[in-house]
């Protein structure tokens, strides 16, 4: 069974749509920049996506998988040019504002996705063919119930590990305990995977401290980040 449709059956999608509605210059570079900028998962065609043609130039491309309002993705996009910056949300709210981002820092190493990375990963990228997935604070589901819906899970990150390039890296971080917990649990289990530290990686510099890491931090709640990098074929 493919790993997408074992996460399909407990109902996991890699966000959840949001009823926000845009401000007027989000809804304004949505009509100026979309067309160039954005596309919508379900229109794009069957088959792996060229990914330096989008992009116009051949780059190591990292995915964003929640994007949110592209604070962090904006910020490494500034910092790293030389790395296409794929982000993918489901709530136009958020890529509007990424778009105000890319506006006003002249961008042009950033794409967005609107639709549900899951399929994405699935349908339109080829193995191999991501240097980077990069997942930041992911609907961490509190309740014991809706732990299920998660989306760190084995057959998930099975799928991210297949889309990598050998070295490429797969980075998450969230602020929830148990969920950090369970994330490496999962990815200690994945063959394809080595993390890059044992146990947590210590909090990069390089991650741009959003206002979510923020107001987690200010509530009291620790924030884990952990780095995997796939393995090339000549590792042991």
């Amino acid at each position: 069974m493919e790993a997408v449709d074992q996460v399909r059956q407990v109902g996991v999608f890699s966000t959840v749509r949001r009823s926000v509605r845009m401000t007027v210059g989000q809804k304004r570079v949505w009509q100026s920049h979309w067309p160039e900028l954005g596309r919508t998962q379900v229109d794009l065609p069957s088959g792996p996506l060229d990914l330096a043609d989008w992009f116009d130039r051949e780059a190591p491309t990292v995915l964003e998988i929640g994007s949110g309002m592209g604070e962090a993705t904006a910020q490494l996009a500034v910092a790293t040019p030389e790395v296409n910056h794929l982000a993918a949300e489901v709530y136009p709210a958020g890529l509007g504002q990424l778009m105000l981002w890319v506006e006003k820092y002249d961008l042009d190493n950033v794409r967005l996705l609107q639709g549900d990375a899951l399929d994405f990963l699935r349908d339109q990228v080829a193995p191999g063919a991501l240097a980077g997935v990069r997942i930041y604070f992911p609907d961490p589901w509190p309740k014991k119930r809706h732990h299920k819906r998660r989306l760190i899970s084995p057959p998930f990150v099975g799928l991210v590990a297949s889309r990598l390039q050998p070295g490429g890296t797969l980075h998450l971080a969230t602020d929830w305990a148990d969920y950090a917990d369970r994330m490496l649990e999962v990815c200690e289990a994945e063959p394809l995977l080595r993390n890059q530290f044992d146990g947590w990686a210590p909090r990069p510099e390089w991650r741009p401290v959003t206002k979510f890491e923020s107001r987690a931090q200010a509530e009291g709640r620790d924030v884990r980040d952990l780095i995997y990098t796939k393995l090339k074929p000549t590792d042991s």
